[in-house]
């Protein structure tokens, strides 16, 4: 029994010591699939969510190269919006997405009405897909857009494509909508989205429809984008199977924990600079002349050089500040996890942090405390603060562990406790402060 009373708390400081030296990276994530109870609790998961993670820790995508929002940079990773969506929630929940590149929205479909992929993360709503699939909460989105051969008319909606032909990829989302509602509309289908702007702009057919923010990474050429599709909004969801109910659940729950803030800056990293109206003409006169120029040319190529190195610091800054909130995060709630109460003091004793137990201890707020000395506050007896403020004081100068069995004084009479208190350092080892707590092993003796 006596080894046991040592052997609880020095788990709990060593679980402690050890999570508060992770990041918020792949150890974090390494660490959520250790301890899926604090998922758990940081996301609300249920034990049947918790166990299908447990059961299915690596999540198949299919994933259809798709400019800004997925796509392979030039080392050959996957990037985009979308990624960076998938790569926020494998954070918060120890998931693994593994993407299986497809070649089109039909070999897409099929991976996931046989089971071959779990999600995709491209993918619109339409009734033929409610039909195998689940979508996620929408993180944004955009509007469906007509393309059309620059100066030609423009069409304001599908019904003015009557008698006329319009090329989409197969089983595109507006695809079965078209052929129900305008059946007077040349449909013309063809495997990707390139093939119908190709189609478009040799003028084999007279229009496609695209997403309004791919239509504009396109230089404009041949091409123009034109008025928006009867004001249908296509909103941006994760599609996975009807067969993992938990997925979907899951996937809602972390997206629900991402911050508005989070979105706004995921969304403006990407897609923030696409322009949503066409370059005017006086626009496009300025570029070519912009061209014309030497000295124009390298001007420009020294601004462009400077813009990337400064954006990407920006981004290295946000990614590190969101490190670190996800790091503090995750901390706090495994340390409010731990039973017993814990507190962390600075090198002149004062409080700068503890857990749930603390509070419900002394029934107190943290940040009634933080700050400040035992002896400052009326938590204990004057004479039992005074005592465990030298030891503290003590302990900082000798920069020794002490795990001892004794008994402590409370308001409500004296209790036997098992107290361990251990000092921790800086990563470059300057002693920063102490970390301790203590577990009750007896009764109330009054």
């Amino acid at each position: 029994m006596r080894f046991l009373e040592w052997f609880k708390p020095a788990l709990s400081w060593l679980f402690l010591l050890g999570a508060l030296g992770l990041t918020a990276t792949a150890q974090g994530a390494s660490l959520f699939g250790r301890d899926m109870q604090a998922v758990g609790n940081v996301l609300g998961l249920d034990d049947a969510e918790l166990q299908w993670i447990r059961e299915h820790p690596q999540v198949v995508v299919a994933s259809l190269p798709y400019p800004l929002y997925l796509f392979k940079d030039e080392s050959g990773e996957w990037a985009g919006l979308n990624n960076d969506i998938l790569g926020r929630i494998s954070l918060l929940t120890g998931l693994r997405f593994v993407h299986q590149e497809v070649s089109s929205t039909v070999q897409m479909l099929e991976l996931l009405e046989n089971g071959t992929a779990d999600m995709s993360t491209t993918l619109a709503i339409n009734e033929e897909r409610r039909a195998f699939l689940n979508f996620s909460h929408a993180y944004g989105g955009s509007s469906w857009v007509f393309v059309v051969r620059a100066g030609e008319s423009q069409p304001k909606a599908l019904e003015h494509l009557a008698g006329k032909r319009l090329a989409l990829p197969a089983r595109h989302a507006l695809e079965r909508k078209i052929q129900l509602d305008y059946p007077a509309i040349k449909l013309h289908t063809v495997m990707t989205q390139a093939e119908a702007r190709a189609l478009v702009e040799n003028g084999e057919v007279d229009a496609t429809i695209e997403n309004e923010t791919g239509a504009y990474l396109y230089p404009a050429g041949a091409l123009k984008v034109g008025h928006s599709v009867d004001g249908i909004w296509e909103p941006d969801h994760l599609a996975m199977h009807k067969k993992h109910p938990q997925l979907l659940s899951i996937i809602n729950k972390a997206l629900d924990a991402f911050t508005a803030a989070e979105l706004r800056a995921m969304r403006q990293k990407w897609v923030g600079g696409i322009a949503q109206t066409p370059p005017s003409l006086w626009q496009r006169l300025y570029s070519w002349l912009c061209l014309g120029g030497i000295v124009t040319g390298a001007f420009f190529l020294i601004s462009m050089a400077w813009r990337r190195r400064f954006n990407e610091q920006v981004q290295l800054r946000l990614k590190a500040e969101q490190q670190l909130s996800d790091q503090l995060a995750f901390q706090s709630a495994l340390l409010n996890a731990i039973p017993t109460p814990i507190f962390v003091r600075d090198q002149q004793a004062r409080l700068v942090l503890c857990n749930k137990s603390y509070e419900e201890r002394f029934s107190v707020r943290q940040d009634q405390v933080k700050g400040r000395l035992l002896t400052d506050i009326d938590l204990l007896p004057r004479e039992t603060a005074e005592q465990l403020h030298r030891e503290l004081i003590e302990q900082l100068a000798s920069q020794k562990s002490r795990f001892i069995n004794r008994q402590l004084t409370f308001r409500e009479g004296t209790l036997d406790v098992y107290q361990w208190t251990v000092p921790f350092y800086s990563a470059q080892g300057e002693l920063r402060g102490l970390m301790g707590g203590w577990i009750e092993s007896g009764d109330v003796h009054r």
